[in-house]
Formats: C-alpha cells, structure tokens, sequence
C-alpha cells in the first residue's frame, strides 16, 4: 500500500532541500528518521516532519506498520519564487532570486519475496539427485604439465 504526503511553499532552495532529501532515499522509515535527526542541515527539520506526517497517514488512514514502510520515492520541485532586489554601486541593481520548494514523499510498505529453490533431477526410484559434473583427476593434469615442460626445454 502506498502513502503519499506533501508539503508546499517551503522557503528553501530546492537544491538545498535535495542534498537532505538524497540522503534517505529507498531508507526504512526509522532509520531514515534517525538520520535526519542528526543531520546539521536547516531543511532536514522541516523534511523529518513531513516524514512523521507520512508515517501518520500510513497508520491512520491504512493501518499499515509502521516497521514495514521504507521510502519509496521522494521529489523536489521548484515552487514560486520572490523576485527582490539589491542595491549595488554606481546606482545599478541586482536581482535576487528568493527560491523555494516543494516536498513530496511517497511511502511503501515492504514485501518479503519467496526465495526460488534449485530444481533437481528425480529417478526412476523416486530420490532426488542434484546435478554433478565429474571430476577430473588431479595426476593426468599433473603429467601433461610436466610433458610440455620436457618438450619445451629440449634442444634442437
């Protein structure tokens, strides 16, 4: 089952938000939050709530574990931006760019999938045999090894 939360207009850059957001791609939900609870960026704060808030959604709308949800898909979008400016020398202006992002994370749940077996050849008798090639003997290799050497070392 798939749990979706948003958050929208958040006043950092989105390329600064990415570097968090990178971070805890594909994580499970606890150690994900684990990591952004030591992490030392601004915007890994406001990305932990909205981690907790998708943890919530799971829990309450879909009563979904929350030890078997992992991060699925987390985005980064550019959201509007505030256009000022700055007064630089001789008169002129500079324009700064105040950007900001919004946030969508997508929770999975995780699903154990079944481990395929070898198949194995069966007998007429009913036993089962696994497939085996046949051994080569260690003293034929050891005299050919040592034919070649005579031969090459001969003198013509």
């Amino acid at each position: 089952m798939r749990t979706k939360a948003q958050l929208k207009n958040l006043r950092i850059s989105p390329r600064k938000v990415r570097l968090v957001t990178n971070l805890i791609k594909g994580m499970a939900v606890e150690n994900a939050l684990t990591q952004l609870r030591f992490s030392t960026k601004k915007s890994s704060r406001d990305v932990e709530k909205l981690l907790r808030s998708a943890i919530a959604n799971a829990r309450n709308n879909f009563g979904l574990n929350v030890e078997n949800l992992y991060i699925s898909d987390i985005q980064v979008g550019e959201g509007p931006t505030l256009k000022r400016w700055l007064p630089r020398a001789f008169g002129r202006a500079t324009q700064l760019l105040k950007r900001s992002s919004h946030i969508y994370i997508v929770l999975d749940e995780k699903v154990e999938e079944k481990v395929k077996t070898k198949k194995t050849e069966t007998t007429e008798e009913g036993k089962s045999e696994k497939k085996s090639e046949p051994k080569k003997k260690v003293s034929e290799g050891k005299k050919k090894t040592t034919q070649l050497k005579a031969s090459v070392g001969k003198k013509k």
